[in-house]
């Protein structure tokens, strides 16, 4: 098994110059320097066999394509694992976002460039040659346009629909600014499988964590309206840890988002960007990922992945299979990123015992 190269995040001693005693270091050398290394258990395996090969493929096709994925640009840990079995993640409507998460390292401004009219017929050729099965398609927030971007997120998927109607299709959406009328525009008869918003953190957090325009409420809001709308869609969200919460607001807020009818639940281990972002408080232990593994099934979730590695779109394809009646995604045969008290059982046909 190989480590990736992961960030790093940050505790330990200043530098001071021993002659004057003054500080010699700039902040950003210093707080590259006083960084910590991950917990040993931070480690991802390569893919193999027939998963290294479709890895290769679909690599091969991103650059050739000049294609730019969340997978590549967030230096994601699991894109072996995901690129290996058919799942890509794309983000439209810009690299510029109107919030700033204290979380998230995507670009901030209050008027970002203007949408590119070519988007949805780009995207479309670019999932189109990666030859994926299922396509996650996130957003920035566009609080700058009337619709929250709804119009061109819906552009983007019927493109991709039209020209690759055997991909599925994942949205991982805004919350559109609380835009109920935005939110029904987008959804009628949109040929997606999953409909997918984070609520990111446990609701205390939320002013510290998220940008003032975002709350756990306005963002259950959004997952309930959809589930009304579109009972036919499965029903998604993630919740980070390591940002200041206790175990039992992770209990409580993933009973909030049950009590919403969500059918699929992600929880991972929050990794600070960089310098001027949220620190991480805590590592919880792989062990403690598998209760609430264990908690979220007990609650009725139909679909659950946790563990410290794990990002909302992890192994998305398998974990809507999973949704849909199949085999969980960690008692699977191959090595992934989530963990829980579920074991696989060759003799019962790879049975959740």
């Amino acid at each position: 098994m190989m480590a990736t190269r992961l960030p790093i995040v940050g505790t330990s001693k200043i530098g001071i110059d021993s002659c004057s005693g003054s500080d010699t270091e700039s902040h950003k050398s210093r707080a590259e320097r006083e960084r910590k290394r991950l917990p040993n258990w931070f480690r991802t395996s390569l893919p193999v066999g027939k998963s290294q090969s479709r890895y290769n493929s679909t690599m091969s096709s991103v650059k050739e394509n000049g294609l730019n994925t969340v997978c590549v640009e967030a230096r994601c840990p699991n894109i072996h694992d995901c690129w290996g079995r058919g799942t890509a993640t794309f983000m439209i409507a810009g690299d510029v976002c109107t919030r700033g998460c204290r979380f998230c390292a995507v670009n901030t401004a209050k008027f970002p460039p203007p949408l590119n009219p070519d988007e949805p017929e780009d995207l479309a050729l670019a999932i189109d040659s990666m030859g994926i099965n299922h396509a996650v398609i996130t957003v920035v927030n566009r609080d700058d346009l009337p619709d929250g971007g709804a119009a061109h997120y819906r552009k983007c998927i019927m493109a991709v629909h039209q020209r690759c109607p055997d991909v599925g299709i994942e949205l991982l959406c805004s919350d559109l600014d609380g835009n109920l009328d935005s939110l029904k525009i987008l959804l009628e008869d949109l040929p997606i499988r999953v409909f997918a918003h984070n609520v990111e953190c446990v609701p205390r957090l939320d002013k510290v964590v998220r940008d003032r325009r975002a709350s756990f409420a306005q963002s259950l809001e959004i997952l309930t309206v959809a589930k009304s709308l579109r009972p036919d869609l499965k029903t998604k969200t993630s919740i980070m840890v390591g940002l200041g919460e206790t175990d039992s607001e992770v209990i409580e807020a993933m009973k909030m988002v049950r009590s919403s009818e969500v059918d699929m639940i992600t929880l991972g281990q929050y990794l600070q960007p960089g310098g001027r972002h949220l620190p991480v408080d805590r590592f919880p232990e792989p062990s403690q990922f598998a209760d609430w593994d264990r908690e979220a099934r007990e609650m009725g979730f139909s679909a659950v992945a946790s563990g410290p590695l794990v990002r909302s779109s992890y192994r998305a394809g398998l974990l809507w299979e999973e949704a849909m009646g199949l085999e969980p995604v960690v008692t699977r045969e191959s090595t992934g990123s989530a963990v829980s008290h579920l074991t696989f059982s060759p003799a019962k046909g790879g049975q959740k015992i």
